[in-house]
């Protein structure tokens, strides 16, 4: 067992020159810099705004989040399958289509969120009369997706990062005049993401056009590609949203809106690992799916013990900064902010967690299986409902993170076995110790 974690770790040097790890460092060196603009914020907001703001303005992201796979039934998310498949798609087309479409259902989708506005609002406890950003901003969130995938399939990180970081330091920009200088409170948090959103999805279409990778034509051949791809993730995209936010609705309505917004500060230095596996995955799913393709077993196993590597690092590296919580928040946040550190290591292992799933659920989306991943995070939202529920009554808003942490955990080992069974890696051969690097 030595020799082969040996072997495994000796694969470090072959990583750090592969063009793999060129293209994660990339995405990791922007992804930090997105990260950490939020971060230097921290101080700012977290002394110009209350809890109980901070706690409105975290319901508002739930709520956009929400509502963003009904806008174009996740089509998105076919385009970085199709533009694998040049002699069955035009990318340029099928990037139109799935645009169009996504506009005509927000349309529709919109129409129906004003009607349910003053439910929706109870529900949610947010304020009625500020329903009407939560359409504008989902829509200016999921066009510039878009186009970062459009970026990331041609392995263009760079010009991924750029746009992402741009957007990012508009939004900061936005904050600090609202929120500090006009002194808007969270009403100002919520115009800025309001004006940003919209800037960058005008920019957004804008740059598809110029760079000719958006033809406006309607096909029907790309659309029932996306929708039979998308609509089965619907579920699954549902379920992954509340995975991760369902937390702070509970919290809300059986704790305090105060704690959600204690709550928030903690996720946000948490979800520092969750950003580092994003990064990570919008490199290697390319470079994982081009491997696939040789259908090698010699790769398979190289792919495997990397994947086992990747599985230490990631874990370890969030019990690390859950150590360090404390600490950081001493000079991040403000007084009032000061307990959120008790969050840290639960929400930074749950990111761990899911970054190992990433590792393994590509396995699925390469042999476009989707529909099998619908029941899998269904369910676990589900799960996720009553765990939230009882770790809070027992544990207060902290129950909610290690409600979190477990379900992340637990949907990893399930989704990974699910992974092995519709498409068979070594994961067994790779640990054997005449196993070849």
């Amino acid at each position: 067992m030595t020799n082969q974690v040996s072997r495994t770790f000796a694969l470090a040097p072959q990583i750090l020159t592969s063009s793999l790890f060129r293209a994660a460092g990339t995405y990791g060196f922007f992804s930090l810099i997105n990260s950490a603009i939020p971060f230097f914020l921290l101080p700012v907001m977290t002394r110009y705004l209350t809890p109980d703001d901070y706690g409105i303005v975290a319901v508002f992201g739930v709520m956009v989040s929400l509502f963003m796979p009904f806008i174009g039934m996740n089509a998105h998310g076919a385009y970085s399958r199709a533009y694998f498949a040049p002699d069955r798609f035009d990318s340029a087309k099928y990037m139109g289509t799935v645009i169009i479409f996504s506009l005509a259902t927000w349309v529709v989708a919109c129409a129906i969120f004003g009607i349910f506005r003053t439910p929706l609002s109870a529900l949610f406890t947010f304020p009625s009369e500020w329903m009407w950003a939560v359409p504008v901003v989902a829509l200016g969130t999921l066009l510039p997706q878009i186009v970062q995938v459009s970026w990331q399939v041609r392995e263009q990180p760079r010009s991924y990062g750029i746009f992402q970081n741009a957007r990012t330091l508009s939004e900061v920009g936005g904050a600090l005049l609202f929120v500090v200088l006009l002194g808007m409170g969270w009403q100002g948090r919520v115009l800025s993401r309001v004006f940003v959103s919209v800037l960058f999805a005008c920019a957004g279409l804008y740059i598809l056009v110029r760079k000719q990778w958006l033809v406006f034509s309607f096909d029907k051949t790309c659309l029932s590609h996306a929708l039979c791809f998308g609509i089965p993730l619907i579920p699954h995209t549902l379920a992954g949203i509340l995975n991760t936010s369902i937390d702070r609705l509970f919290i809300t309505r059986m704790v305090g809106i105060a704690d959600t917004g204690l709550y928030t500060v903690g996720y946000q230095i948490g979800t520092v690992i969750g950003l580092a596996a994003t990064a990570f995955n919008q490199a290697y799913v390319p470079w994982l799916f081009r491997k696939l393709n040789m259908n090698s077993e010699q790769e398979k196993i190289k792919i495997v013990k990397f994947t086992y590597l990747y599985f230490f690092v990631i874990i370890s590296a969030a019990i690390i900064l859950g150590a360090l919580a404390p600490f950081m928040m001493r000079v991040l946040v403000g007084v009032q902010f000061q307990g959120s550190s008790m969050y840290v290591v639960w929400i930074a292992l749950g990111y761990a967690f899911s970054g190992a799933y990433y590792m393994v659920v590509n396995y699925i989306f390469y042999i476009e299986k989707t529909h099998l991943l619908a029941m899998v995070t269904f369910m676990g939202a589900i799960i996720n409902i009553f765990f939230n529920y009882f770790f809070i009554r027992w544990n207060g808003a902290v129950g909610a993170a290690q409600a979190t942490s477990l379900m992340h955990l637990l949907t990893f080992l399930f989704v990974w076995y699910l992974s092995s069974k519709v498409y068979p890696m070594p994961w067994r051969h790779a640990l054997k110790r005449n196993t070849n690097p």
